[in-house]
């Protein structure tokens, strides 16, 4: 069933990419997988999943205990919160969700400790909720400019979660902005900062963030199922 839902995702993948003028290896498949256990998530991988991204430190810390991973690479994409850095710092491939000064502050310095470069995406609060984190997009550059001062840490792009969209193609403006933001960024080549990720997009729209530009979606109950809230 897994393998059957990650073809038809690629299918989408594919197909809203061409419609887009793009070419569909541009963008990657993240997928989601938060409350599904190792066993899963190595399906997953053997049905040719790259990329996992994890939003529990303590999923994440337990799933690299059991080798889920071996075969991907592996994002965090959840809130991280400033005393769990050191167990997600070296342990993935890119942190997604940084959302404020003190979680650069925190990474940095842990980094440093390791003596390694981190890379990591600013997390744009796009739609302006007071639900979500992330920096509002009128912050995002001033912090980009500031990147050199963080000679641990690598900024490789932006990511999104805009508001919950009741039909397709109503996220399509948040989308846009987010692309707006990284190609002004892009052109000012701030020291420390690329702009070569923008992930975006989600099981709802992310036929919606390709067409704007997205470079990963992530993607997790199209893949595994609903998610069971009550266990």
């Amino acid at each position: 069933m897994i393998a059957e839902n990650i073809a038809g995702i690629r299918a989408r993948m594919d197909a809203a990419a061409r419609k887009a003028g793009r070419d569909p290896a541009d963008i990657l498949l993240c997928a989601a997988t938060k409350m599904n256990d190792a066993d899963r998530v190595r399906e997953a991988i053997a049905a040719g999943i790259t990329c996992c991204g994890e939003n529990r430190v303590q999923e994440l810390t337990a799933k690299l205990a059991q080798n889920a991973y071996d075969g991907a690479s592996v994002h965090f994409i959840g809130h991280l919160q400033t005393n769990k850095v050191r167990q997600v710092v070296g342990k993935v491939a890119l942190i997604q969700s940084v959302d404020r000064p003190a979680l650069l502050e925190a990474i940095e310095k842990e980094a440093a400790k390791q003596n390694l470069v981190q890379d990591v995406l600013l997390e744009v609060n796009i739609g302006g909720e007071e639900s979500k984190s992330g920096y509002a997009p009128e912050e995002v550059d001033g912090v980009a400019a500031g990147m050199a001062q963080y000679p641990h840490i690598r900024l490789r792009g932006l990511m999104a979660i805009p508001p919950v969209s009741e039909k397709s193609g109503d996220n399509c403006r948040f989308f846009a902005e987010i692309r707006r933001i990284a190609v002004d960024i892009t052109a000012k080549k701030y020291h420390n900062t690329n702009m070569e990720i923008l992930s975006m997009g989600m099981t709802d729209d992310f036929e919606d963030a390709i067409a704007c530009g997205s470079t990963m979606i992530r993607v997790g109950t199209a893949i595994f199922g609903a998610r069971d809230y009550s266990k």
